[in-house]
């Protein structure tokens, strides 16, 4: 292809996949709302304190309030742009969701690491997804997977060892660690 091909042939390409954006912008911000109201919920259960006279969830339900009104005002937004695109001519959200699939496996190993915490600990937890976030990046052999095995040690287990030997700030356990 020339680059006279190339730049007729993108506005096809680009209107193609704004049915695939508007329709993955609504699937994945629905799920965070959905994600942000349950941990809303929880934020109310933590302890409060005496010397607090919102509690201790105050804070974070904040926070968590302004994100669900964000995503939803996204999803609104999306579904709107949904509605005005060609459904016909459209690649639909797979191939959108496939070219970010690094940034999903991304936060899916995050997701992981967070279920992992109370379980194996801080130490361990981050150790193994600052491992297994460089493997899924690329470093897979040899060298490179050395390079990740260090970086892995010395951040999830320096981090540790900062943490709890110089400012004194206990990080989690772990209950089977």
């Amino acid at each position: 292809m020339n680059d006279a091909t190339d730049t007729a042939s993108r506005p096809g390409r680009e209107a193609n996949s704004e049915r695939g954006k508007a329709l993955a912008n609504v699937i994945f911000n629905a799920v965070l709302a959905a994600l942000f109201v349950g941990l809303f919920v929880q934020a109310g259960d933590l302890p409060s304190s005496m010397w607090e006279p919102l509690g201790a969830g105050s804070f974070p339900r904040l926070i968590l309030g302004a994100l669900i009104i964000f995503n939803l005002a996204i999803v609104f937004q999306s579904a709107m742009a949904l509605r005005q695109t060609d459904q016909a001519t459209s690649e639909g959200a797979g191939r959108w969701f496939a070219q970010r699939r690094l940034a999903f496996a991304t936060l899916t190993a995050f997701c992981v690491y967070a279920l992992l915490m109370p379980w194996i600990g801080f130490a361990l937890a981050s150790l193994l997804f600052l491992l297994a976030v460089q493997i899924i990046l690329g470093a897979r052999r040899g060298r490179r997977l050395l390079i990740a095995c260090l970086v892995a040690a010395v951040f999830g287990l320096g981090l540790y060892a900062l943490f709890s030997h110089v400012f004194l700030i206990s990080l989690p356990p772990g209950r089977l660690w």
